[in-house]
């Protein structure tokens, strides 16, 4: 219903956001018990002993858009807490209730509040500051190419180590 009230889509589409969501949910589930379960051992062609290991990075901000203010908005973030990540989540300005409800639910499921804050408000008043702050070790971005180009020039600026953008 929320999805239809702020977000403009029919009732089926708003089940389907769930249906998404819920689906998000168990893929990265899955992907931490695949992935993340500890090092892996790696081919030495040399004889030489690789191994990988996984772990998160620190903050990640995970703006999202309107047009999948669900389903988009908790793939982002699942997927940063599941790579271990705390998560700074700002949805489109245009569907921030929904981005807020589903922050409570995920609360409410146990992830810590402070590992998963939200943080509503548009593109350059939010958006471009939480990019820009250097305790930000990583972003996640779906909406339009100038914005992702955007975000990947402010980045690039940033001295460092590279910070990870997936768009």
């Amino acid at each position: 219903a929320l999805c239809a009230r702020e977000g403009g889509k029919h009732i089926p589409d708003g089940v389907a956001e769930v249906r998404e969501a819920v689906d998000f949910c168990r893929y990265y589930a899955a992907q931490i018990r695949s992935e993340f379960d500890g090092p892996r051992p790696l081919p030495g062609p040399t004889g030489e002993r690789n191994t990988l290991s996984l772990r998160g990075r620190g903050v990640f901000v995970c703006i999202s858009p309107w047009n999948f203010p669900l389903a988009i908005f908790t793939g982002e973030v699942t997927a940063a807490l599941a790579a271990g990540n705390a998560v700074i989540a700002k949805p489109a300005e245009q569907t921030s209730l929904i981005g807020h409800y589903a922050v409570t639910l995920m609360h409410r499921a146990g992830i810590p509040a402070d590992v998963l804050q939200m943080l509503p408000g548009d593109g350059p008043s939010v958006g471009a500051p939480l990019v820009n702050d250097p305790r930000i070790a990583g972003v996640a971005f779906t909406g339009s190419v100038a914005t992702a180009r955007s975000i990947n020039r402010a980045l690039a600026e940033r001295e460092g180590p590279i910070i990870p953008l997936i768009a």
